[in-house]
């Protein structure tokens, strides 16, 4: 029977923590013959976007599902949370009381604590006479602990309009104690430019129920109901909600999640970078609603009017083996250093509808940046910053007081430094040294800087960032001085593609066009070899790619995976066979080098 005594919070609340039940007193799964006798007929409820389960600790995980009446109405659901070691589920661990309410789109989630640590779980939800798929999930290593290794995915930036989702295949398909999201989990926008392309056929074209025009073509999500049905429908794919079933879920946003290249509260569609406070807090609270998030450990107040009214930056412990440390990299971010509409007006372009991205954030002329840099950091008296002040505080007291083995930083956009020198390659106009991604942490060269000289002086060791965004596999060695004639290497940015969008190869085909350019990326592979020519920390490069990374950890070595899979089939279809290659990379213990 459902023990309700044991909650000490109601149905109505968004977010429900409950100990599990003590051992001796644990229940067997199922109803009683008089509840059962009450209950509508079987088919009643339906749980569309399947089960996750994520944020573990050594005693606690967070449960998450959707539920809803089969009739299309939107009364609110009386529905119980299972938890058991066994996949029979008797005896219980947890039977908790919840109710899928309208106001959060008929999502829950509850913290069951009390948990063994390093324990297989099994898990369900069970509405009337209705039971959602069954989960699995684990709890993380005790704090004292020393597992022998650990094994984790990790993956971002998938595009439902483009490419297909065979990644999400291999992932479920893996032996991994969880998986890690670095961000870009939806995309705001439909028939973008950038996702002109086409689509595997169980994708079909995705109709916000309000959105704005998108300069360019297309339409970008605007309020809660957008943004709400971009995550029902992405999380309607059955491949990523056997992702979720498999695996412990730790994610953080990036900028897709609210509006391309985002920066607070202001989108960047144009050089105007209009503030949209309404639109951010929509798009905020459709990510905590959908994502299996602690927020014993996170803040969501919705009486708070501010666009920053959530904090999701939060840090993981796996035993004495491995630390990893989640940052926002968009919340609390100054704007891009250089001003588009100061660019555009200089140039004679419109400083107000116009888009000057070209120039403020990619391909920027590294004086140009420099300049811009140096100004800022004279107007707001501290280096323009992507975490913001307290976040970085807390990075660093994070990262310093750590005694695990290995740091892991959940990065969203890439730390390594990319840049071409054209001065001698190109003619004029071109003929310039550029910062190729000025979105990135190249663009803030100052907080970077900062960052990791706090690696260097505090002596943090076997450091290791993971990270997405650039819709590339890339691996650098990152040093307090981008320059290796000076710089000292003080970690390792391993860069995952996406799983389906579009590679930055082809956006950096399509932009070179026919211009003087358009032979450095003739090909991929001149491309990579052309980047990496131009940045030796660069160690491997393919920038035509998608898929996703994995990781294997112990004490000795942090061995990294980069699965690439095969583009859709001349037909338009997914391939059958996802898995086009894969190249393991090493960084051994106690070193800053990759082999």
């Amino acid at each position: 029977m459902t023990l309700d005594r044991r909650q000490f919070l109601s149905r109505s609340v968004f977010f429900a923590v409950v100990p599990a039940l003590p051992v001796g007193l644990a229940a067997c799964g199922g109803s009683d013959a008089d509840e059962t006798e009450a209950l509508p007929p079987a088919g009643t409820h339906h749980f569309p976007q399947g089960v996750a389960s994520g944020d573990p600790r050594p005693d606690s995980v967070v449960f998450w599902s959707r539920c809803v009446r089969a009739d299309g109405s939107g009364a609110d659901i009386a529905l119980t949370l299972e938890v058991s070691t066994a996949e029979n589920f008797a005896p219980l661990l947890a039977s908790v009381a919840l109710g899928a309410r309208a106001t959060w789109d008929h999502t829950v989630r509850a913290k069951v604590t009390g948990l063994p640590a390093a324990t297989a779980l099994f898990y369900r939800f069970r509405a009337g006479r209705d039971l959602s798929p069954t989960g699995r999930t684990r709890t993380a290593p005790a704090a004292t602990s020393t597992p022998a290794q650990l094994k984790f995915a990790w993956f971002t930036c998938q595009d439902w309009s483009i490419n297909h989702w065979g990644a999400m295949d291999l992932i479920a398909a893996g032996d991994h104690d969880f998986v890690v999201h670095v961000g870009d989990y939806i995309y705001e926008t439909t028939d973008a430019a950038f996702q002109a392309g086409v689509a595997e056929p169980a994708h079909g074209a995705i109709r916000l129920p309000d959105g704005a025009a998108l300069p360019g073509g297309g339409r970008y999500a605007t309020t809660l109901a957008d943004y709400r049905t971009l995550y029902r429908t992405y999380r309607g794919d059955t491949r990523l909600q056997a992702v979720h079933a498999k695996f412990a879920f730790i994610g953080i946003w990036d900028d897709h999640e609210f509006s391309d290249d985002c920066w607070q509260d202001h989108q960047t569609y144009t050089n105007a970078n209009l503030q949209q406070t309404a639109r951010r807090r929509a798009a905020s609270q459709a990510w905590v609603e959908y994502m299996p998030v602690d927020f014993g450990d996170v803040s969501f107040d919705t009486a708070n009017a501010a666009y920053d009214n959530l904090r999701i930056y939060r840090d993981f412990r796996f035993g004495t083996l491995m630390h990893l440390v989640m940052t926002d990299q968009r919340l609390y971010r100054d704007d891009h250093v250089v001003d588009e509409a100061t660019l555009a007006a200089a140039q004679g372009h419109d400083p107000v509808n116009g888009s000057d991205s070209i120039g403020a954030r990619y391909f920027v002329q590294q004086p140009v940046l420099a300049q811009f840099e140096a100004a800022r950091t004279a107007a707001l008296g501290r280096a323009p910053s992507i975490l913001g002040a307290t976040q970085t505080a807390w990075w660093k007291a994070t990262m310093q007081a750590s005694s695990a083995t290995w740091k892991v930083w959940g990065n969203e956009v890439t730390l390594g430094r990319m840049g071409l020198d054209l001065r001698t390659l190109a003619p004029a106009p071109y003929n310039a040294l550029y910062v190729v991604n000025a979105d990135g942490w190249d663009g803030f060269t100052r907080h970077r800087a900062e960052l990791m000289a706090h690696l260097k002086t505090a002596g943090i060791r076997n450091v290791v960032a993971i990270t997405g965004d650039l819709h590339a596999f890339q691996c650098h060695v990152v040093r307090d001085d981008p320059d290796p004639a000076v710089g000292t290497p003080v970690l390792v940015d391993f860069v995952s593609a996406g799983i389906s969008s579009s590679s930055f190869y082809s956006y950096i085909k399509a932009g070179a066009g026919t211009t003087p350019l358009a032979a450095l990326a003739a090909t991929p592979a001149i491309f990579d070899a052309t980047l990496q020519a131009h940045n030796p920390d660069l160690r491997h490069a393919d920038h035509d790619a998608q898929g996703y990374a994995s990781a294997v950890v112990t004490a000795t070595s942090f061995d990294v995976t980069f699965h690439k899979v095969r583009p859709l089939n001349a037909d338009g279809t997914a391939p059958a066979s996802p898995l086009l290659s894969q190249k393991t990379l090493r960084v051994n213990a106690g070193t800053v080098e990759v082999g």
